[in-house]
């Protein structure tokens, strides 16, 4: 049964199972009323119609090389009304319909592959007048007239709109969007701007070095659709046991109509032959699957990603929002005076006033710890730097970066970092009170689930991320991966995912970066919890949940799901071989007395 434009993927799919319903109970209520020239005109329309259809569409698929079912599905309806066996063939296009039908539920498309990726990208862009000199000069044009050379005004939180050199003496970047980064970074004068990533608190200034066309942003959206356009089309598993299923059926068919002498004969083998389990066991196996998968939190957009799953060998991690948990944490306190206690209560009082990405996981420390915060009379956030505050008792708070902090305490020796940490110092008047780390940490049971696939048949795990290298070995290192490859970027991912032979590939991901890479893996899985609503469009299925141990589940509810499906195919394959063996040995041994036939609507071999 190919899934390959036959009429089931047709646009009319769904009002053919509408078609099926209606004339199988209309063939039903005429029979009943004696009607059968009725029954007749009605098989004859239907079937007919449904033929035509699938023959066209079929005529393309073998021109292609494509085999599927629906030859004998065919062959079957077309006997059927010839012998005059009408309830037979409606049946049979009911059977049709009816297995699409289920497995439509099972496998629709869950939104656009690339629309969230593609209406993020920015469609305006504010450029300056007089090379800059009259800041009131804004004009707003479209991205695609941006040249180079053009001087562009990106105001907070703002997505800039193509790559250029930073004028600004200074500016906030969240780049986690595009690099994977979590902790923004700070850039300065001369400094590169990357197009798709977002402005922090304080508009800057740049120079365009490239139109929006050939921008970073843009390459990667062009990528993550021929990614898309060149995946193979997934082939239904029902598929692999089409063509030697068909051949039997017809063998058997041909001796029973041989033997007896009959053409009834060769329609009823037909009859009892159409593929019930192909057609409907194994779609309702996957829809069960996909069920199961849902109820633990990961979207499986279609069934042929639990195919591709059940027999996954290899397995790709990217670093940041996958294997971490995407946004930083308190690691560590040191503190030069007084107490631990004081330097979380001190930095999470002027944090409550600050947008920078340390102030909700320091001041989720302190109300962890239970800690009552000092009341602050001012506070002030310091774009790039930190931010101060006045306390009730005119002390000033300091938190933010060692130069900021020693503007008031003097110089000092910045606190030794580990691979992915950063630091918030804090000081109080002329006192350096401490200082506290932060790092994205790993998420909990990235560890486990790692040990679950290599205990599983998964025989290859790696990590590739477009993070520095001692950050990615450290993380690396942390969660049972000895192969890391570093510094990547989005096209490097793809080449990195394509290479790899040993198996399908299941790529794992996080952030629009990964939108391209989880496309052109066999099977893409993101971790949509947070809003990687990209990556999430790209992928083949999403964990909605923070926990990464729900793709240990999935795979396992894939392999379930295929051995259940299997058993149904094999189960019912060699139930209908029996039966129409069986059907032939019956007819061999009464051709001798070639008994009157039955009456058509009584015939039991239906």
């Amino acid at each position: 049964m190919s899934t390959r434009g036959s009429w089931r993927t047709h646009p009319m799919a769904a009002p053919m199972v509408l078609l099926a319903v209606a004339s199988v109970v209309t063939a039903l209520v005429l029979m009943s009323l004696g009607q059968d020239q009725a029954v007749a005109w009605l098989a004859v329309i239907v079937v007919g119609f449904v033929v035509v259809v699938t023959l066209v569409d079929m005529a393309r698929e073998l021109m292609a090389g494509h085999w599927g079912l629906d030859i004998l599905a065919v062959i079957a309806m077309l006997a059927t009304v010839s012998v005059g066996e009408y309830l037979a063939g409606l049946i049979i296009v009911l059977m049709l319909s009816g297995g699409e039908a289920l497995e439509k539920m099972a496998q629709a498309r869950a939104g656009k592959e690339l629309g969230a990726l593609i209406n993020r990208a920015p469609t305006f862009a504010n450029r300056i007048d007089n090379d800059g000199a009259d800041t009131n000069s804004v004009q707003r044009l479209p991205i695609g007239e941006v040249q180079v050379g053009d001087i562009l005004m990106v105001r907070p939180s703002e997505v800039v709109p193509v790559d250029g050199v930073l004028l600004s003496e200074q500016a906030v970047i969240d780049e986690s969007s595009v690099t994977g980064e979590p902790m923004p970074v700070e850039l300065s004068s001369g400094e590169a701007v990357i197009s798709g990533t977002v402005n922090g608190n304080e508009a800057l200034r740049m120079r365009a070095t490239t139109t929006a066309s050939e921008s970073h942003y843009a390459s990667i959206v062009t990528l993550a659709q021929e990614a898309v356009d060149s995946r193979a089309p997934m082939v239904r598993l029902a598929d692999r046991y089409a063509v030697p299923f068909t051949v039997v059926s017809l063998l058997i068919a041909g001796i029973a109509w041989y033997v007896s002498g009959d053409p009834v004969r060769f329609a009823e083998v037909l009859v009892v032959a159409t593929p019930c389990p192909l057609l409907i066991a194994a779609p309702v196996a996957f829809m069960g699957g996909m069920s199961s998968s849902a109820r633990a939190n990961v979207v499986v957009k279609d069934g042929g990603t639990l195919e591709t799953l059940s027999r996954v060998r290899s397995v790709a991690f990217d670093k940041t929002g996958t294997l971490t948990g995407g946004h930083p944490t308190v690691v560590r306190i040191r503190n030069f005076s007084g107490s631990d206690q004081r330097v979380v209560e001190l930095a999470a009082a002027g944090e409550q006033y600050s947008t920078h990405v340390f102030a909700d996981p320091i001041i989720a420390y302190a109300q962890q710890k239970g800690l009552d915060l000092p009341s602050v009379s001012d506070a002030q956030e310091v774009a790039t730097n930190g931010v101060r505050a006045t306390l009730l008792d005119r002390s000033a708070v300091r938190v933010g970066k060692p130069d900021f902090i020693a503007e008031r305490v003097g110089a000092f020796a910045p606190e030794d970092l580990g691979p992915g940490e950063s630091a918030a110092y804090v000081s109080q008047d002329a006192e350096l009170v401490g200082v506290i780390v932060l790092s994205d940490a790993v998420r909990p049971a990235a560890k486990l689930t790692i040990e679950y696939l290599r205990n599983h048949g998964v025989d290859d795990v790696f990590m590739v991320t477009g993070d520095i290298r001692s950050t990615a070995e450290s993380i690396a290192g942390e969660v049972g991966i000895t192969r890391v490859y570093a510094d990547a970027t989005p096209r490097d991912k793809v080449e990195l995912v394509r290479r790899r032979d040993a198996g399908p590939v299941l790529m794992v991901g996080d952030g629009i970066n990964d939108a391209p890479v989880l496309a052109a893996a066999d099977v893409g899985i993101a971790m949509g919890a947070r809003g990687a609503t990209a990556a999430s469009e790209s992928a083949s299925a999403v964990v909605t949940s923070e926990n990464i141990a729900r793709l240990a589940d999935v795979i396992h509810i894939s392999r379930r799901t295929i051995r259940i499906a299997l058993q149904s195919i094999w189960i019912g394959i060699c139930d209908l071989s029996r039966s129409d063996v069986c059907s032939s040995l019956r007819l061999s041994a009464c051709s001798s007395g070639r008994p009157a036939p039955r009456s058509r609507r009584s015939r039991g071999d239906f």
